[in-house]
Parts: C-alpha cells; structure tokens; sequence
C-alpha cells in the first residue's frame, strides 16, 4: 500500500511538472505573439499618421509654408512647415490692428507731421498737416495697407509703447516664434510662424470681429489736400468672395506674398495661412477648391 501511495506522488509531482512546463511553453509562445502583435500595431500606427501627413498637403502649392485650421474646433486640416519662421511683411499690421483698438481712443484725432509719413508706402489722401481720426488711420491701415497710416496709430501712445505692446500681446498669446521690429512689416527682422498667425487670427476671429469686418471695406474716402474724395483701394483681392470673413495680405522681395485670412467653407471658419508664396492668388483659390471639394472636412 505505502509503494502504491508513493507511487502516485510520484505521478502527481510528473504530471504538475509536465503541466507547469506546458504552461511555460505557452506563456512563452503567447509573449513572442503578443510582441510581434504590438511591433505590427506600432508599424500600422506610424503608417496612419503617415498617411494622415499626406492627407494634409496639397501638390503644387507654391508658398513655402501654410496652415488651414478649423477655428471652431481647432483642428487642423492642411499644413506644411506651420512651425517654420518667415517674414510677415504687412500681415503684421493684423497686430497693430489689435492694438490700436485696445489701447486707443479711435475717435481722438491727430495731426500728421513728417514723421509719420516717413515709412514707405503712402496714399495721397494722407498728408502733412492733416487732422485725423484713429479711426480713419486704422481703416486705411487695414484697407489699403498704408505704412504711414500705421506708423501714425503709434504717436497716440509714448514713443516705443505701441511696439512693445504688439510683442507682450503676442507673448500672451502663446506666439512663441513670432517678434516685431515695427509695425507696418517693412522691416525684415520681424517673424512669425503660420502657426503662431493662426493664433492671432482667431484671436481677433473670437474678440475683434470688426477688425475682420474692416477688412472687407471697399468704400472707404478720404479727402485728399485739394478737397476731392480720394479712394483707398482694398489690396486683399479675396474681400469680393462670399465665403471671405477678413484677413490681410502682405509682400515684400525678402517674404514673398503672405496671407493671413478667416473663410467660411462648409459652414465651417477656417484660418488660412500662407507665407513665402510665389503666387497666393493661385494658392489660395487652389486650398478653396480643395476644401469645397475634399470629403475630410
């Protein structure tokens, strides 16, 4: 009886340590499995925001970066390069804007002297000796892009205020990458990311539509030294569409055309950013007809 008793501890110790070692087997198999499982997710998943990349670029789009956001979720739809610094040139005056209609008294007026009609690029409509609104400035900076009309918007505040403003106001909008020399955008030291002008344009999308809506003015007069009206031009060749809410254009030789503007595509607002472009007319129509088109958005 004892030998038939330990024969069967015998078996029972055998068979626990046939069954433990089956059981490590599998384990084993189940660990190589579970590993070449996750090394194939982890291929699929740089795959999809492969892929994803893709889906945001469009072919033949000549502007060195740009950026399609959607203001109302903040989700981005096209980009390249959004990180980027180019010059801005005059989508800089979007800032001065911003400025001048919280720091100013628009109806106060001033007398325009030498000075402020220093910066390059003028309209005849404003002159030496003439007593404006900041109002009529801001119109004229934002219409017509006008240099001087900007330049005068900073003599209502101490010398070097209105500059030092726009640069603590792009701090505090988290626009890490972007700085100002001045306020018109002549100057090539100014930069900015289109990443960094999205965050302006929905600031000024969600807390100064009228800066927008300035922007799409057409019919805007001054009277010039001898009396007569004279028109200031809208530069933004966009103003006419129906699904453009604002923005501005800029250019020099050193940043190429720029555009910083807020459409309504599909119901939807979308920040459209474009920086160091050879052609924006071409680029922007291109990204319209993309996002009327492309089921994604």
């Amino acid at each position: 009886m004892k030998k038939i008793y330990f024969i069967i501890i015998i078996l029972t110790f055998l068979f626990s340590f046939l069954i433990q070692e089956k059981i490590s087997a599998q384990t084993l198999e189940q660990l190589e499995l579970i590993n070449k499982l996750k090394a194939q997710i982890q291929y699929l998943q740089q795959e999809i925001e492969r892929l994803k990349a893709s889906l945001k670029t469009i072919e033949g789009i000549s502007a060195q970066s740009y950026l399609v956001v959607n203001l109302s979720d903040n989700s981005i739809i096209l980009e390249k390069n959004k990180e980027r610094q180019y010059i801005p040139a005059s989508i800089t005056k979007l800032m001065t804007a911003v400025i001048a209609s919280e720091n100013l008294d628009l109806d106060q007026k001033i007398t325009l002297s030498q000075e402020m009609l220093s910066p390059l690029g003028w309209s005849p409509a404003l002159y030496l000796g003439l007593n404006v609104s900041g109002k009529n400035l801001l119109k004229a900076t934002l219409i017509q892009s006008t240099n001087d009309a900007a330049f005068a918007l900073t003599f209502f505040l101490p010398r070097d205020e209105f500059l030092k403003l726009m640069n603590q106001k792009a701090k505090g909008l988290s626009m890490k990458d972007t700085v100002f020399f001045d306020v018109h955008g002549l100057s090539k030291e100014n930069k900015t990311t289109a990443q960094d002008m999205v965050l302006l344009l929905d600031y000024i999308y969600q807390k100064h539509p009228e800066i927008l809506g300035i922007t799409k003015d057409d019919d805007f007069w001054l009277p010039g030294p001898d009396g007569k009206l004279l028109k200031f031009k809208n530069v933004n060749n966009f103003y006419q569409l129906p699904e453009f809410v604002g923005g501005k254009t800029g250019y020099l030789i050193a940043a190429g055309q720029n555009l910083a503007s807020v459409f309504i595509i599909k119901n939807k607002p979308l920040a459209l950013i474009l920086l160091s472009s050879q052609n924006r007319q071409i680029d922007t129509i291109k990204i319209l007809d993309w996002l009327k088109t492309n089921s994604l958005l």
